[in-house]
This record gives structure tokens, C-alpha cells and sequence, in this order.
């Protein structure tokens, strides 16, 4: 399964979650720019290695500061293009929510404590092991746990590919990240875990610190206000890029209508949609360009989005502008 969207909008520009992602690639691209041998004495240096603080042998050849900043350096180190494109996918998906709802400089902070105590408790339970743990999974993990409470009835917009079909499925949050949950006590329960060279405890820790974290928000300083000190004070332009769309009709009609919803930035600018339109087991993703100039109540017609009709020929799908600031 690999998430697409979720359905709700941030009001405001999730600063930190972008400067993260930023981080992230600029570090993998520091990364490739060494040797083979360069790049492995990197990631022995700035990865987490749980023997470096149980053996006085491997101890010594690092200096105490490398040892307290490889507990933080590991979570912007990642092992291959994939294992960073889908770290920061998910960072770009559940992050921003999360974001705005505890504000940017809390943000931050939860998300930098979450990849810390991701890490520790895989040292907790590999504390011999001489393997570097890298990646921002565990940090992301705290992200995941965090939507997780926060918004348990959002929807997952998901790619299931079955037999090189590509299906789009609408999934609850709170079954999606149980789910991911589950497979990882699995994965880190199963005999295979340690060859796999997978550090499933630290997903699990981050996820579990990322829930209970969240249960101490409310004795922090509130930072929820209008122009809160701590809030980012962007706030976004654009709505979702990627939309679905529940086409609705009366009776046997093969013309179906539905509202798009856009900002007033994207009907004076124009913009380009993706949507989804979910037709049963025929969901496929569409191409829609939004003219500039757009005005409220402007009906766009897609030719053959519809339903069929008695003869076998397709409807069209009609969708009613609606600009509004939906945050």
C-alpha cells in the first residue's frame, strides 16, 4: 500500500516539515558524493552504532562529541534513493497535520525527540549490535503516531497495485497506520527481523513516543492562537493538489455532478488539479486544469466521467467551482 494524500487541508505552511525534508536531501546528496569506503567510514561516524557506547574498544576511537551527535545525525543519514523518497513522502503526507496542530516550534521539537527516542530504544535492544542504524523512520514513525490520535477518522487516499493494475482506495487513518503498526510488531517479532537489516524496534519506540508525546501537549504553553509566537504565520495559498472526487446523479441519469472546492489564490492564478474518481473498482486519476480568472459557481464538464447509460454510452461528470478558504 502506498499513501497518496489523507483529506485534511493545514491552514498554515508547514515550515518545518518542508526544512526537514530539505535537510534530508541535501544530507543523501552529501552522501552520494563520497566512495564506497568514504561513504561506510560516514556512516560508522554519523549513524547510530548501539557497540559504540558498550565497548570500550570501539568507544575509543570516537570523541565525545561525535558519540552525542550520532544520536541525532542518524535520523538525516539514509541507505538508498527509495528508502529516502518513501521517509520523506510520508514526512510530507502526515507532517504538515501534525504540524499544524502542535505549531512549528513544538513541531520541531516532537519531531526531533521522537527520532532520539526511536534510536535509543533500538539500543535498548541491540545493545551489542555493531550495525549503523540510519534513516528518519523513527522520527517519522512519532509523526505517524501522533495523526494517529489526532486524526483518527481521516482518510488515506492509497495505490494498491494489483497484478500492475493501480487501484486507489480511500482508507480510514486509523486502520492505515494500525495496520503499519501491526506489520512492524510482526516484522521486529519474526525470526528474520535482524537479517533484514531493519531497525523495526525503532519504529515501533518512535511510534509509541510519538503517541504518548502528544498526551503531554496540553501542558505545554499554548501556542494555538491566531498569531501564536510559536505558530508558523504562513498561511497556505493552494488547496490539496490531489483531490477526490464522489461523483453523485439522480436516478438513472449518466450525467453526474460534484464541487470542486479552490482557494481564491488558485481561481485568480489558475491551477492544475489531479483528482480521483472513485467509480467502484474503476478509480483512476485525472488530469484537470483550472483557468485563470475562475468565478464562483463556474461549472467545468469532463467528457465521459459519467456513468453509462442504457446504450452503453458515458455520461459526463460536471464539476461546480466553489472558491473558499477552507482553513
Amino acid at each position: 500500500m502506498i499513501p497518496l494524500r489523507d483529506t485534511i487541508p493545514a491552514r498554515y505552511y508547514p515550515l518545518v516539515t518542508h526544512v526537514l525534508i530539505a535537510v534530508n536531501v541535501l544530507v543523501f546528496l552529501s552522501q552520494i558524493s563520497y566512495g564506497p569506503r568514504e561513504l561506510q567510514q560516514f556512516i560508522v561516524t554519523y549513524g547510530l552504532v548501539p557497540a559504540r557506547y558498550t565497548s570500550g574498544e570501539i568507544s575509543a576511537y570516537f570523541t565525545p562529541f561525535q558519540q552525542v551527535f550520532s544520536l541525532f545525525s542518524f535520523m538525516f543519514l539514509h541507505g538508498g534513493f527509495l528508502h529516502l523518497l518513501f521517509n520523506m513522502w510520508s514526512l510530507y503526507i502526515f507532517g504538515d497535520n501534525v504540524e499544524d496542530r502542535l505549531g512549528s516550534f513544538y513541531f520541531l521539537i516532537f519531531y526531533v525527540g521522537c527520532g532520539l527516542v526511536s534510536g535509543l530504544f533500538h539500543f535498548a535492544l541491540n545493545a551489542q549490535s555493531t550495525t549503523p542504524v540510519i534513516g528518519a523512520s523513527g522520527a517519522i514513525a512519532g509523526v505517524m503516531g501522533a495523526y494517529f490520535l489526532l486524526y483518527p477518522h481521516s482518510r488515506i487516499l492509497t495505490l494498491i497495485p494489483i497484478l500492475f493494475i493501480p487501484f486507489f482506495v480511500e482508507i480510514p487513518a486509523f486502520f492505515f497506520l494500525g495496520l503499519w503498526f501491526l506489520m512492524q510488531l510482526l516484522n521486529a517479532a519474526g525470526a528474520q527481523a535482524q537479517q533484514a537489516g531493519i531497525a523495526w524496534w525503532a519504529h515501533i519506540g518512535g511510534f509509541v513516543c510519538g503517541m504518548a508525546a502528544l498526551k503531554l501537549f496540553p501542558l505545554l504553553p499554548d501556542n494555538r492562537g491566531e498569531n501564536g509566537y510559536h505558530r508558523s504565520s504562513i498561511r497556505r495559498k493552494k488547496s490539496d493538489h490531489l483531490q477526490v472526487i464522489r461523483p453523485r446523479g439522480g436516478g438513472s441519469e449518466p450525467d453526474v455532478h460534484e464541487t470542486l472546492r479552490i482557494t481564491p489564490y488558485e481561481a485568480a492564478a489558475g491551477a492544475t488539479k489531479r483528482i480521483n474518481v472513485p467509480w467502484g473498482f474503476h478509480n483512476r486519476m485525472y488530469r484537470l486544469k483550472i483557468p485563470p480568472g475562475t468565478r464562483d459557481g463556474k461549472v467545468l464538464r469532463l467528457k465521459g466521467l459519467g456513468r453509462d447509460d442504457d446504450s452503453g454510452n458515458k455520461g459526463d461528470l460536471y464539476l461546480t467551482v466553489k472558491i473558499e478558504q477552507p482553513w
